[in-house]
């Protein structure tokens, strides 16, 4: 499924499985304190430029997000992304909105515009080549940027090269938020996908697992196919427990809810089928997510722990799991 020759409309894993919504608004709506924080835009404005040269191995540019405040305070934290599926460059539109939220926030995010990210090494060239440009004196970035703190995040076929480019790291990645991670039974050629040996052997990181009720096809919340990582239950449980894991599903999303600018019908492509009300529910607890593991903030870390944390009651969200203590 990662190889569709479908119109650049229907991209991203143009799947999904399209249940009835209700008539009502979906229950995404942040309910606590923590969720209600990070869902809102974050203290800075946010400033965004296209690199003057090639990031990756496949010669595409990258974005880069940052915050209008970048000249005060440490250095900022690094955020990668991965894209999802797509037979043409995605473009800075298709993920604005939500990338656009974390750098608020106060993160540096970098997006190679590569439609085909699935085993992780153009992300990583990005990383690569923000090393370099944020160590030249005329950058904006220049000794603004700290490497020591490091994340990375993806969509669909993204969450799969998310996942690859922390493993494949050497630990210099710290977490990964899996936004729709596909089963297994969709990876061709199989190791597209992030592949069972490798995550089991994992030695270092964190990953949140982060689904959609509805998206019943391509990242199900329950387990099919035998011995094959196909449901996010059964990539959490293969989630080696010394790293720090957690997982959910919003309420009422899709394969495609996180390309809302909010909502579906102002995202970036025709993704009406595959989206159900848009990117609300993905942004309070991934930032929050963010917030703990390279921002150190440990109120956001709490949300998350096992059973009595936010994360738990939270009202748009549904078979939350986690082993934070």
């Amino acid at each position: 499924m990662f190889h569709h020759k479908k119109p650049f409309a229907a991209i991203l894993i143009g799947l999904g499985f399209n249940a009835a919504a209700p008539s009502a608004a979906a229950p995404n709506e942040p309910t606590g304190p923590i969720e209600r924080k990070y869902d809102a835009s974050g203290p800075a404005d946010v400033r965004h430029m296209t690199s003057p040269a090639a990031c990756d191995r496949k010669g595409n540019p990258c974005e880069i997000w940052y915050p209008s405040d970048i000249r005060r305070g440490p250095p900022r934290a690094v955020l990668l992304w991965a894209n999802g599926t797509s037979d043409i460059p995605v473009g800075k539109e298709i993920y604005e909105h939500i990338l656009s939220h974390f750098a608020s926030w106060g993160f540096v995010v970098i997006a190679t515009r590569d439609g085909k990210t699935g085993y992780g090494d153009t992300v990583l060239d990005s990383l690569d080549y923000l090393r370099k440009f944020a160590a030249r004196p005329a950058s904006p970035l220049h000794r603004r940027v700290d490497f020591s703190r490091i994340g990375v995040a993806g969509h669909s076929q993204g969450a799969t090269g998310a996942a690859n480019a922390m493993l494949k790291s050497k630990g210099a990645i710290k977490t990964t938020i899996a936004f729709q991670l596909p089963a297994q039974l969709w990876c061709s050629p199989a190791d597209l996908c992030l592949l069972t040996p490798d995550l089991k052997a994992a030695k270092s990181g964190s990953i949140f697992y982060v689904g959609g009720t509805l998206d019943a096809l391509i990242s199900p919340d329950w387990q099919f196919g035998s011995d094959r990582l196909n449901s996010l239950n059964a990539y959490y449980e293969a989630t080696p427990s010394k790293l720090l894991k957690a997982k959910g599903l919003v309420k009422w999303a899709n394969h495609n809810d996180i390309l809302g600018k909010p909502d579906c019908r102002s995202a970036a492509q025709n993704v009406s089928s595959t989206c159900t009300s848009g990117v609300y529910g993905y942004r309070g607890f991934p930032t929050a997510w963010l917030a703990w593991q390279l921002q150190g903030s440990k109120e956001a870390g709490e949300a998350f722990q096992r059973k009595k944390g936010e994360f738990f009651t939270a009202k748009a969200w549904h078979s939350q799991l986690s082993n934070v203590r």
